[in-house]
């Protein structure tokens, strides 16, 4: 295997890159302390070995992300990260589908290893054309086809996705098991299935013509982890949320 197959590996991947994921990863796991103070770019540039060029491109960055804070005169602050789960939860679908008294089975159609396109490299913050893992997986309840899920791993979070036996487990329930969701972000929106989809998920004449697509990103202490596409039958699916607060007054 060539440095350009493995990920992992990027020996070419800009010095700022790297040192904007290392100091990312370090925030992420709390390194600085209760008050998240980072040290100087002074004192950045010499633990890292590079130039204060350098340094300050990848705070700025991370300041733009809102993963740092940088108060003139002051310092520069680990901000707080908070999951954005507001709208759904992650969830395993079979889990779901056997709770509400009915049986779960899924297709698997594809799993491989792909080069990512630009926005999908940008996304896992790797370089265009490098290797990450792709899977397709038709969900059923009963006889009836509910999702079709289609979703991209980064081999950073999870190396083993292609040996993962996807026919006796799920997607999701696989990739909870190698480490919890610290960051979710969802996006919802009607569409209209193309041919190939409508016959995945068998939509006849008489069916709601709309589909429900559920895009989901997760991060896993700073790590990108998964984009995925979840598309289902209007008729048959739908999405919701429950939040408590408490009482006024």
């Amino acid at each position: 295997m060539t440095d350009d197959d493995d990920p992992a590996a990027e020996p070419r991947l800009p010095l700022y890159l790297r040192v904007k994921r290392d100091i990312a990863a370090r925030v992420a796991a709390g390194t600085w302390g209760t008050d998240g103070r980072l040290p100087s770019e002074h004192e950045l540039t010499a633990a890292f070995g590079v130039s204060r060029m350098t340094v300050h491109r990848a705070l700025r960055e991370l300041s733009a992300e809102g993963i740092v804070s940088r108060v003139q005169g002051v310092g520069t602050f680990a901000m707080e990260r908070r999951p954005r789960q507001e709208f759904l939860r992650i969830h395993d679908i079979a889990e779901d589908i056997t709770a509400r008294g009915h049986r779960h089975h899924m297709a698997l159609i594809a799993l491989e290893a792909v080069r990512a396109l630009p926005p999908q490299a940008l996304g896992f913050q790797l370089r265009p054309g490098s290797k990450i893992f792709h899977s397709t997986v038709l969900h059923f309840e009963d006889d009836v086809p509910v999702q079709l899920e289609d979703r991209f791993v980064s081999p950073r979070f999870a190396p083993g996705y292609l040996e993962a036996d996807l026919t006796a487990q799920t997607t999701a329930r696989y990739l909870l098991s190698l480490g919890p969701a610290t960051e979710v972000e969802h996006t919802a929106y009607a569409m209209t299935p193309s041919a190939p989809i409508r016959r995945l998920l068998e939509l006849g004449p008489g069916d709601d013509p709309a589909c429900l697509v559920l895009l989901r990103r997760t991060w896993s202490n700073g790590i990108p982890a998964t984009q995925s596409e979840f598309i289902h039958p209007g008729s048959r699916y739908s999405l919701g949320s429950q939040s408590s607060t408490l009482p006024s007054g």
